[in-house]
């Protein structure tokens, strides 16, 4: 077993007010201004919301190219699905409206680079992001999908990226969440069919069995009605994830992270992943492409560039850990 992996199977849960990001004063991102990023000290980042990106490339690598089926490699394109959801800086739209960008955005196109394929990035709703994998459709998701037990059983992944949630509560709401008794009772927002969701509703389990309320659960179509409704006082809380929690704290102003969790639960580290079909003959490929651009340093400079790089992972693994069915 690698250090990487004994690691993350021993790893605890990690709390607090602090976020994984550190972010400094921000323009909104959709008014054309810029956003200033700190992943840790006082180093910042600008961030780029115009739709010239100027995104960092990397040379084709034919031994990997090689081991992409067949079928894709005739076809020449990597088709690319990711939410459609603006959820800075994972994936949003640049000042023009129409053009996506972010990290997953970022790496996607790396891994195209390394792979020799033209990407065709398509964004759609959540749940058809899985529906067009499934279909063949799409060959793989970029759009911060966490890897877990029960989504292996239809899926490979190859990691690159920790994944940590936040907890997310209007300012001065003096609420701290390290645990289950902090959510008894309390009105919190999650996005259906994440990994975040499973974990909320497990903690809504834990709670009723041991004598307290359970969870009030909201869900909501979009992030600005969340948000509005997290500012109205309508809900406590929000749980999602912890590169747009905070993005969201700094460019808003108005709410602050009470709490962050493992995106695998209690006794995982948790990790996004490149997600496609199962036995398809994709993972293989998706992760040497992975550990190339890890290795030939395009990586750390994308996940710099948009404020992340201390959830940078150093290997990429097919298939590891998971958020399992039970754990919470």
């Amino acid at each position: 077993m690698s250090t990487a992996r004994l690691a993350r199977r021993t790893a605890t849960v990690s709390f607090g007010v602090a976020a994984a990001l550190v972010l400094a004063a921000c323009a909104n991102p959709d008014d054309g201004g810029t956003t200033d990023v700190a992943a840790s000290g006082n180093t910042t980042t600008k961030i780029n919301n115009s739709p010239d990106q100027n995104r960092v490339t990397t040379d084709k690598v034919d031994s990997i190219a090689a081991e992409v089926p067949e079928a894709i490699r005739e076809r020449g394109t990597l088709k690319i699905v990711g939410s459609a959801e603006s959820s800075a800086p994972l994936g949003f739209y640049a000042t023009d409206n129409k053009t996506r960008i972010g990290v997953e955005i970022d790496l996607a196109y790396l891994v195209s680079n390394v792979l020799g394929l033209k990407p065709q990035y398509t964004p759609v709703s959540w749940e058809n992001i899985f529906v067009g994998l499934d279909s063949g459709k799409y060959d793989v998701g970029f759009s911060n999908i966490t890897d877990t037990e029960e989504r292996k059983e239809k899926y490979d992944f190859a990691s690159y990226r920790n994944d940590d949630l936040a907890f997310e509560a209007k300012k001065g709401s003096g609420l701290e969440v390290s645990d289950y008794k902090d959510v008894a009772g309390k009105t919190v927002a999650v996005d259906t069919g994440t990994n975040q969701e499973k974990i909320l509703v497990e903690w809504s389990k834990q709670a009723e069995k041991a004598g307290l309320k359970p969870v009030d659960i909201k869900y909501y179509k979009a992030s600005t009605d969340t948000y509005l409704a997290l500012d109205s006082g309508r809900i406590d809380l929000f749980l999602g994830p912890n590169p747009t929690a905070a993005y969201h704290v700094a460019s808003a102003g108005k709410t602050e992270i009470v709490g962050t969790y493992s995106g695998a639960g209690a006794t995982l580290q948790g990790l996004i992943a490149a997600t496609t079909k199962k036995n398809n003959g994709l993972v293989e490929p998706l992760a040497d492409a992975i550990n190339e651009i890890i290795d030939n340093g395009t990586y750390a400079k994308v996940l710099k560039r948009w404020g992340l790089s201390n959830e940078a992972v150093t290997k990429s693994e097919i298939n590891p850990p998971g958020l399992p069915k039970t754990n919470s």
